[in-house]
């Protein structure tokens, strides 16, 4: 089910001026790549990039941004967001 425009444009002007949101969706993103989910991976992964930063700033700051760049592309979206996510063995 497509996500409806006063959802996304929620969704963006949130993770704007909410840090802890932004956090908690790139966190979202990668837990949905490391367990294997990366059809959602990817579709989190791609609201956060449009929320924040966009995906020309972040092709300009991280080379040609594609999955094989993945944490390169992690990297900047941390240093942009201003979170630095860790990983930890459950």
């Amino acid at each position: 089910m497509p996500l409806t425009r006063d959802f996304r444009e929620t969704t963006y002007a949130r993770a704007q001026r909410d840090i802890a949101f932004r956090k908690a969706l790139l966190t979202e993103a990668v837990n949905a790549y490391l367990s294997g989910e990366g059809t959602v991976g990817k579709t989190v992964l791609r609201d956060f990039i449009n929320a924040t930063i966009g995906f020309e700033k972040l092709g300009a700051l991280a080379g040609i941004p594609s999955t094989a760049n993945f944490f390169a592309i992690l990297r900047v979206l941390q240093e942009q967001a201003g979170v630095q996510l860790k990983v930890r063995a459950a």
